[in-house]
């Protein structure tokens, strides 16, 4: 892509968001999220290859929908109310706008386009979608947060546990596999945000740290699926070793920082009477547990025939931005005490 374009893409892509974030008029939501979208499918389009124009199609037309639903539900609370302001939505209305803002995350059961369109596109592009494009929506969700429907929240937030730990035990695609892990997440987030929308946010936060991680690990070890995963010991025993790290950290087991979400997450659902739906969700977590740990046992302990173990000097150069996202991923834990307070 030429760089001048390139430059415009991306600066589209922060400007969208930007205003989405600092926006109050429901209007204005509507215009950054749209340019968001726009934003973006040039740079999936920028391989000229049939799958990426598809993803591409498939993605235009999903958010289109959902930005139609958006506009649809403001309009008509805009009409009831008299009021365009973000922060005065009636419920009747709100639920519209959940649904919306599902279909633009890929919740449950709105996800089935999020996996095809990322096998579809880039490492790079794929991580841009997985994290910055969530961002704009989750921020309208946080805002929206006190005037949600509780149980259509809770009864998203479950499905997306569920589906999202179902729908990857059964792939090989590791970007397929980071697709299922982000509607599985993302269900964590939802079902808390009319809870706690702070602890939705550090949730998204965490998210996306981990989800970077792991992007650039498959970047810089040039894996598109499991098989390829057998060959990343003699490329660099050191990112392979840390990158197992940050998968179980991503699945959420102690003591590393994906732990940290999902129990706080558990004891503010205790404290609100949710013991059975709680225990559910973290039920669902072993779904997603076992597609991660089949990709840690396929990267420690499964070798391919005829590799060669000489260094690769051309991945010596490559990891510096990598090292704070690893040492981030997986020592957070210990902030507990710090972060507490703050919910």
């Amino acid at each position: 892509m030429n760089p001048h374009a390139l430059s415009v893409m991306t600066f589209s892509l922060a400007s969208a968001t930007t205003t989405v974030l600092a926006s109050h008029h429901w209007m204005l939501v509507w215009i950054g999220l749209e340019i968001n979208t726009l934003a973006i499918i040039p740079l999936m389009t920028k391989t000229h290859h049939p799958r990426a124009i598809e993803a591409a199609t498939k993605y235009f037309l999903t958010q289109a929908a959902a930005s139609a639903l958006l506009l649809f539900s403001t309009t008509m609370n805009a009409w009831s109310t008299g009021e365009w302001t973000i922060l005065y939505m009636s419920e009747t209305h709100t639920i519209l706008l959940t649904t919306a803002i599902a279909i633009k995350l890929g919740i449950a059961p709105f996800h089935l386009w999020l996996p095809e369109v990322l096998q579809g596109l880039s490492v790079m592009t794929g991580l841009i979608l997985s994290t910055w494009q969530k961002l704009a929506p989750m921020a309208v969700l946080v805002q929206t947060s006190p005037n949600n429907n509780l149980y259509l929240t809770l009864i998203l937030g479950l499905s997306s546990t569920i589906m999202g730990g179902w729908g990857g035990i059964n792939q090989t695609q590791t970007r397929k596999i980071l697709a299922y892990s982000s509607v599985a997440h993302l269900g964590w987030m939802i079902a808390v945000s009319k809870l706690s929308p702070q602890l939705s946010l550090m949730n998204f936060s965490l998210y996306v740290l981990m989800t970077s991680t792991l992007f650039i690990t498959i970047l810089l070890l040039n894996t598109k699926n499991m098989p390829d995963l057998t060959i990343s010991w003699p490329k660099s025993p050191p990112l392979t070793a840390l990158s197992l790290l940050s998968l179980l950290s991503l699945s959420g087991l102690p003591p590393l920082t994906g732990f940290l979400p999902k129990w706080l997450i558990a004891m503010e659902m205790i404290k609100q009477n949710l013991t059975t739906l709680i225990l559910i969700m973290l039920l669902s977590t072993l779904l997603s547990l076992f597609f991660y740990l089949r990709l840690t046992y396929t990267l420690s302990m499964t070798l391919a025939p005829n590799t060669s173990f000489s260094p690769l000097t051309w991945m010596k150069n490559k990891k510096n931005l990598l090292s704070p996202l690893i040492i981030l991923s997986l020592m957070l834990l210990p902030m507990t005490p710090l972060v507490t307070p703050l919910i």
